[in-house]
């Protein structure tokens, strides 16, 4: 296991721009863990299929004999955010039991049956001159995750990682710290067991400060970068981040009920969408509805979405009287709760416009019978993922069919939408000759 454990304390962090050669306690063991995992990554990269299978499936057996284990220590995070006053839906994330252990380890064994990207040619022709030449996928390396209050991704992160022949360097929150230490036990003992490096998976313990930014600052030791968590993450990314990495962005869809929607299914669609998990990423945040159908819906899904809290603009507010107002603010916030904006938009260009000004290019969804409507809407809405009556909620790696995903991007370069594992991978160019020189 690693032994990283300085737990708090700002410290200084103008070192941090050399972790290889600080002198720096803090910044030295993060770097000398780093060397391991980049150590153990080149031994991964190289293993066959069946031996990383093999881990998957180890892992997986392991994660449900400890379970015990596993829920110990995530009681003891639970209580400590319980009595720190953390909010429900924080804790929600944070909350594991025999249910969620046993779905970790389902998708351990699901990443394990699926197809291995490593090897995969994807493309190769032949030169005039006789050359051969094949593009081949190959692992990044070693991919680092630096993740919130989700304990689950320890699991599914590695996963990924390990079946797509990387190294997984994780860095979680201190309020998941003792359900990580946990399931990351568990995952190294389970790869050494099948003649892997148990550095092939390995969790920084120390989370302070200091240590997330000399973690985003490993250059010549990580490969990717992938955050998963809030806007202050998100913005710390970007400000101390050195080495390459890709956004897991901020999730504040959208869903457009058109004039021709069957308000049935738009029903079915909404509920769904905001209140079958509002604390995550794929959960509708703003409701647009078209004028011709908001006089009958609008007053019908606010009393589906009981227990919701509506925000709303004058229109809205004038249908449904217990909305409160809705600003700038509340249509750009990705709530993560039980909370959502509306508005009443005249037509689909006030919606698309809608988005645009407001979209985090997570997911936007339309409830249409319109065929044209909702050619317009998937051609002109720039998303990761753009829907068609159907729910949010199912941007997702695993419904998708993609197994457990290590995040949904927001950008555009190398990987956007779910990530799985195909965008664990990168391309070399191979080339085969028989003594050609250029002239």
């Amino acid at each position: 296991m690693a032994t990283l454990t300085h737990m708090e304390g700002p410290g200084s962090i103008a070192a941090v721009s050399n972790p290889m050669v600080s002198s720096d306690p803090v910044i030295a063991d993060v770097a000398a863990l780093g060397r391991r995992v980049r150590e153990a990554s080149r031994i991964v990269a190289t293993a066959p299929s069946r031996q990383r299978d093999a881990a998957l499936i180890a892992a997986a057996d392991a994660l449900e004999a400890a379970a015990e284990q596993v829920l110990s220590a995530n009681a003891v995070d639970v209580e400590r955010a319980e009595a720190d006053g953390v909010s429900p839906t924080v804790i929600d994330r944070l909350r594991l039991d025999n249910g969620r252990v046993s779905a970790m380890a389902g998708g351990l064994r699901q990443v394990a049956s699926l197809p291995d990207p490593v090897g995969e040619v994807l493309g190769g022709w032949v030169r005039p001159n006789g050359l051969r030449i094949q593009q081949v996928r190959v692992p990044l390396g070693v991919v680092a995750i630096i993740y919130e209050n989700r304990p689950n991704v320890t699991s599914d992160a590695a996963g990924l990682c390990l079946k797509s022949g990387n190294a997984a360097f994780l860095r979680g929150s201190s309020g998941a710290i003792d359900s990580n230490r946990a399931i990351t036990e568990v995952l190294r003992r389970a790869v050494a067991s099948v003649g892997l490096p148990e550095d092939a998976v390995a969790l920084l313990e120390d989370t302070s400060r200091q240590a997330a930014v000399a973690f985003m600052q490993l250059r010549g030791i990580v490969d990717c970068l992938i955050p998963r968590g809030g806007p202050a993450l998100i913005g710390s990314i970007l400000e101390h981040a050195s080495v390459p990495y890709v956004i897991d962005g901020d999730g504040n869809c959208h869903i457009y009920v058109d004039a021709s929607a069957d308000l049935d299914m738009a029903e079915r669609i909404v509920v769904n969408a905001k209140m079958q998990r509002p604390s995550v990423c794929n959960a509708a945040e703003t409701l647009l509805v078209h004028s011709a159908v908001a006089d009958t819906f609008l007053p019908r899904i606010a009393t589906a979405l009981d227990g919701v809290d509506l925000l709303g603009d004058d229109r809205t507010r004038a249908l449904v009287p217990r909305a409160g107002v809705a600003d700038d603010e509340a249509y750009a916030t990705e709530f993560l709760d039980l909370r959502i904006s509306v508005a009443v938009v005249d037509d689909l260009d006030g919606a698309i416009d809608h988005i645009r000004r407001y979209t985090s290019g997570h997911s936007e969804a339309i409830v249409t019978e319109d065929l044209h409507s909702a050619e317009r809407f998937t051609r002109e809405v720039d998303a990761a993922a753009v829907l068609v009556n159907a729910s949010t909620r199912f941007v997702d790696g695993e419904e998708f069919g993609f197994g457990a995903e290590i995040g949904i991007s927001t950008q555009k370069l190398h990987a956007r939408g779910p990530m799985a594992l195909r965008e664990l991978t990168t391309a070399k160019y191979v080339v085969f000759g028989d003594g050609q020189v250029r002239g």
